[in-house]
């Protein structure tokens, strides 16, 4: 074990001593919205994005988050409901004006887990005190702005030949990168397809915890297809089975749902369970966690990227503030808009330049303004809080 990254000082964001404003109203609204083709993973498949979202008001600024988690556990053991339980009961008490963001962190620490409650709360935060203090997010992070690069990951396809239709449907865009969802019994002979048929393509895959360490063998197969990944193959809370695959792999193995906080991505490099994190930010636990993430994995020499939940454009505005910070260094899961949804819930939709980068949203907070009667036509349930 490479005791070094247990005790390595990670420097926090400048945000943390932001403090956090009286508020004034306080709302929490579901969202549903279609996709327009339904994506699968080896989990599950889903036809819609159902989004909770979190909306807080002072002095007449609005601030808003948007929870990663589905309304099902399939991706993981957070849903809607547990968060809105969490939320209501146990976070939301301790919000108190006055308070820096870092004291806030701070104070939720006895609450076990619940990291996509948490970044929803503290989203919605950042976005408020951005907008008052009339700044980009990425400022207030203290980041500097520059263009992201791009990625669309490809759900599991019905058969190889409409697995090659969407691949070449991704390609007539200029993306940086294709991810491909595989499973048991649609891996390699499904990789050795596209790779087949695009020889150049930057390609990974992503197994969503599929295999089981029995099934190596298969996963060294893919060591064949000069993939730049294999994404999270054994199980959502696994570090050390992960490390005995990676030993066995030239392929570099990427975690994903084991990298809850910074612990767990501590964790992950002493037993050398990977030479990637897909860092999103709504799983652990917000932006702030998410740039310390990157920087201990920039001082390892270890790659990072944003990680996509198939978010509305509130998400996918935060993931691409957070990919200012210089430790993201791989194409995330940043695809366009029309990719998803028919419309979304904000002003501005993702496109990719003709280089395949996307242009950071400058105005104030996430940079995108959130288009409150689309979020009406949208809505399955609005509470209001305060």
């Amino acid at each position: 074990m490479d005791h070094q990254y247990l005790h390595s000082a990670v420097p926090i964001s400048p945000a943390a001593q932001a403090r956090i404003p009286a508020l004034q109203r306080i709302d929490l609204i579901t969202v549903r919205l279609p996709y327009l083709r339904p994506f699968s993973t080896s989990v599950h498949t889903w036809a819609a994005k159902e989004a909770l979202l979190l909306r807080v008001e002072a002095d007449g600024v609005v601030g808003w988050g948007e929870c990663v988690a589905d309304p099902d556990p399939f991706y993981a053991s957070e849903t809607t409901q547990t968060v809105r339980h969490v939320f209501k009961q146990f976070l939301l008490p301790l919000v108190q004006p006055g308070l820096t963001l870092g004291e806030l962190l701070h104070s939720w620490s006895p609450v076990r887990g619940h990291g996509m409650a948490k970044a929803m709360v503290e989203n919605a935060l950042l976005d408020l005190i951005a907008r008052q203090q009339g700044l980009p997010l990425h400022r207030l992070l203290g980041l500097a702005a520059r263009p992201i690069q791009s990625g669309v990951a490809l759900g599991i396809q019905p058969s190889i030949p409409a697995l090659l239709d969407a691949v070449a449907d991704a390609m007539s865009r200029p993306y940086h990168r294709v991810k491909l969802k595989i499973m048991q019994g649609k891996d390699v002979e499904w990789v050795a397809a596209v790779r087949e048929a695009f020889p150049d393509l930057a390609l990974m895959a992503d197994a969503n915890g599929d295999y089981r360490l029995e099934h190596a063998p298969i996963l060294r197969a893919l060591d064949a297809f000069n993939l730049s990944m294999i994404e999270q193959p054994l199980s959502y809370s696994d570090i050390v089975q992960h490390a005995a695959l990676q030993s066995q792999l030239a392929t570099p193995l990427c975690l994903d749902e084991s990298i809850h906080d910074l612990d767990d991505a501590r964790s992950a490099l002493a037993l050398k369970a990977a030479r990637i994190i897909n860092i999103k930010q709504g799983r652990v636990g917000g932006m702030i966690e998410s740039l310390r993430i990157a920087a201990l994995c920039e001082q390892a020499g270890i790659g990072v990227w944003s990680g996509g939940m198939d978010e509305t454009g509130i998400g996918r505005a935060f993931n691409m503030q957070l990919q200012a910070a210089p430790g993201f260094t791989l194409p995330g899961d940043t695809a366009e808009t029309s990719r998803y949804f028919k419309e979304d819930i904000v002003d501005q939709a993702v496109v990719l330049g003709d280089d395949g980068y996307i242009a950071m949203p400058g105005g104030p907070g996430i940079g995108v303004t959130v288009l409150e009667e689309r979020v009406t036509r949208y809505t399955l349930n609005r509470e209001r809080i305060l």
